[in-house]
């Protein structure tokens, strides 16, 4: 039974190394490497600068994806609705 347990929790181990793969790759593809850096402010704020400044709060998620789809405040993002959402919430979880 311990071993079904190891197995299934190294199973979402990989699984969330993927995810965490796939959404750099997102953000990559999609410019945002262009002014952010995951840990060094470059034009706009790091991803661990903007995940620290949202840490804790329910809305971060609603608020940084609303800042997106405000071209005042952000040029706008490329890529599926569903992909910035993605690298958004790969952002707010480092």
């Amino acid at each position: 039974m311990k071993r079904i347990a190891i197995i299934a929790a190294a199973a979402l181990g990989l699984a969330g190394a993927d995810t965490l793969q796939a959404s750099e790759a997102l953000a990559k593809s999609g410019g945002c490497l262009t002014c952010h850096a995951t840990a060094a402010k470059k034009v706009g704020p790091s991803f661990k600068d903007t995940a620290a400044k949202y840490k804790g709060k329910p809305e971060a998620e609603a608020t940084v994806l609303a800042k997106l789809a405000d071209e005042k405040a952000h040029p706008p993002a490329k890529g599926k609705p569903e992909d910035v959402k993605a690298v958004v919430k790969w952002i707010l979880a480092m």
